[in-house]
């Protein structure tokens, strides 16, 4: 297993890095200080099917950064399966990389030291750093796991405070573990994953199978989507269950009581001290959490003779791919 900074584990205490978090439909980057704190922001379009274009915009994003600021290493968050070796985007399934050297593309456009990780693995440092995995104290706790409830089930794994990367950097995929044994077909070529099932593509996907059925529960969700299915969304879902709708709440308790056996599986594998909820999805708080603290202590492994890890909403929400690659930068 590569333990990335196994020789140097305390990123560098004064120096500045620029944090560049490349999605699907926008890049996001800004200069981040040693606390984790974002002292300047900018963003761009993501030109999503062309590499050369895409490895330009950040260029063009770092160098507005740097009319204002001195920093040194850039650390990019990518969506997707990045080499050991932090250098190669190996495959990315909502941009068009494969093999994509995208460290030497961008080192040869902005003239500074480039790392590459995978984007759960960068929001699940800022959190362990500087969020949702700090103690009463302030201090970082040893043993954390990250869940990014998106689109897709995305995860981050830190084990004696060095993040967990695997032989080949394709470590922390919890959303593709398999759950149910032929199960619903999942994007990355198997049945039955937890993303199906602990995602916001699921959440829709009830949402949608609610309404098709007629239940009498899911009225006042069609009326909000003007009677069509296909137009249901998971902040519609969210926002109709914060205001009280019982066929909504419900949709978020099924999803939370998934998240809850989830979470129960991989405390059983890897014994975090703190659980960190992110993602769109998370932002329904204890509709969702709720459900799943039930769910986690009813499925915990050895649950008469220890307590469940606390779940935690994560604190630093979009801007976690920006902090933790520009901290990653600095290691």
């Amino acid at each position: 297993m590569v333990e990335l900074a196994a020789q140097n584990p305390v990123p560098h205490p004064v120096q500045n890095a620029v944090g560049v978090d490349i999605g699907g439909t926008k890049i996001a980057a800004g200069v981040v200080d040693h606390r984790g704190e974002i002292l300047v922001q900018t963003r761009r379009e993501t030109p999503a099917s062309h590499p050369a274009a895409i490895a330009d915009a950040v260029a063009d994003a770092v160098a507005e950064l740097r009319t204002t600021h001195v920093f040194g290493p850039v650390g990019v968050a990518a969506a997707g399966f990045v080499d050991a070796a932090r250098r190669q985007v190996v495959f990315a399934p909502n941009l068009a990389w494969r093999d994509e050297p995208l460290a030497d593309h961008l080192e040869a456009r902005i003239d500074a030291p480039v790392v590459v990780e995978n984007d759960a693995n960068a929001a699940a440092w800022a959190e362990y750093r500087f969020g949702g995995g700090l103690d009463e104290h302030g201090n970082a706790v040893d043993d954390l796991v990250m869940l990014t409830l998106g689109t897709g089930l995305g995860g981050g794994i830190i084990t004696g405070g060095v993040l967990q990367r695997g032989a080949n950097g394709a470590a922390a995929e919890l959303g593709h573990v398999r759950a149910v044994p032929g199960g619903r077909a999942c994007g990355c070529g198997n049945s039955g994953c937890w993303e199906q099932y602990v995602a916001g593509n699921a959440l829709v996907r009830d949402a949608r199978d609610l309404l098709r059925s007629g239940d009498p529960d899911g009225g006042p969700l069609l009326a909000a989507v003007g009677g069509d299915p296909a137009a249901v969304t998971g902040p519609v879902v969210t926002q109709l269950a914060q205001a009280g709708d019982s066929g909504c709440a419900r949709l978020l308790a099924d999803v939370g009581r998934w998240l809850g056996e989830a979470v129960a599986s991989f405390v059983a594998m890897l014994d975090p001290e703190v659980v960190v909820i992110g993602g769109g999805v998370s932002s329904a708080g204890d509709l969702l959490l709720g459900p799943a603290r039930v769910s986690l202590a009813e499925n915990l492994s050895g649950r008469t003779h220890r307590a469940p890890p606390p779940l935690r909403t994560a604190t630093k929400g979009n801007d976690a791919g920006i902090i933790g690659a520009a901290d990653l930068a600095r290691v």
